[in-house]
């Protein structure tokens, strides 16, 4: 996995921002959860880049509602512009058969595990990527940093599936993890996600805007990812919880 193999992600709950983002992703993640009409955007949508669809629900972050949330995240499957669609670890484990009703829709799995309150063990975290890589094509683990031992802990695990031939991506949530958010993809971490700097929703803590991300991803590639660069990210970078702290 290099650089060039990372996607990054815009993070969006509106379809109609998606010519914002164009320069900068190379895909939209649609978070149903938090949109109006959701599927009604789906439909009207006329957009270049294609669509990770994500419906979280309140037990794992997000805003939706367990009744119906399967059976609407299926009916924006079957849109040509969704190719991808996000199920959490947990609901792998206990509805394997939605899975393969996901699949007969073309369309890949994101498999992805979330821990809002610490990070677990290294050995922990490579099994639950293994797990997620068995039920899906792309194992996305984001847990909470309290400390910078966090950090490398998830970059390690994102580096050892790499090497096993694992799609994965990985985060540390929080102020003290944003700056894994850039550097992930040299460990090679599949996926990014970021928010546009107009969007004010707030979907995960420690989130970098979107075209800050993308440049700073794209100016450690070209310098070979030179460690002078990383002191500087905090000072020189808000996090899209300081952007909107200030907008």
């Amino acid at each position: 996995m290099t650089v060039d193999e990372f996607a990054l992600a815009a993070t969006t709950n509106d379809l109609t921002r998606e010519p914002k983002a164009r320069d900068a992703a190379d895909l939209l993640e649609f978070r149903l959860d938090s949109a109006d009409e959701p599927i009604e955007q789906l439909a009207e949508y006329d957009g270049e880049l294609p669509i990770l669809a994500t419906n979280r629900s309140r037990w794992f972050g997000g805003e939706a509602n367990d009744r119906g949330r399967l059976d609407q995240l299926m009916a924006a499957a079957e849109f040509d512009a969704v190719e991808k669609v996000d199920v959490e670890l947990e609901t792998a484990r206990g509805m394997q058969w939605v899975l393969e009703e996901f699949r007969d829709q073309d369309v890949e799995l994101v498999i992805s595990f979330h821990e809002f309150d610490e990070t677990p063990s290294q050995e922990v975290l490579d099994a639950i990527i293994a797990e997620c890589a068995e039920y899906g094509d792309i194992a996305k683990v984001a847990t909470y940093a309290e400390d910078r031992s966090d950090c490398l802990r998830i970059l390690s695990a994102i580096d050892t599936a790499t090497q096993q031939g694992i799609r994965a991506a990985g985060i540390a949530m929080g102020e003290l993890g944003s700056h894994t958010r850039v550097i992930g993809p040299l460990y090679g971490s599949a996926l990014g996600y970021a928010p546009l700097e107009s969007d004010s929703s707030e979907y995960a803590p420690g989130q970098i805007p979107l075209h800050r991300i993308d440049s700073l991803i794209k100016m450690i590639d070209e310098s070979g990812a030179d460690s002078r660069i990383f002191d500087q990210l905090d000072e020189e970078y808000p996090t899209q919880q300081e952007v909107t702290q200030t907008e």
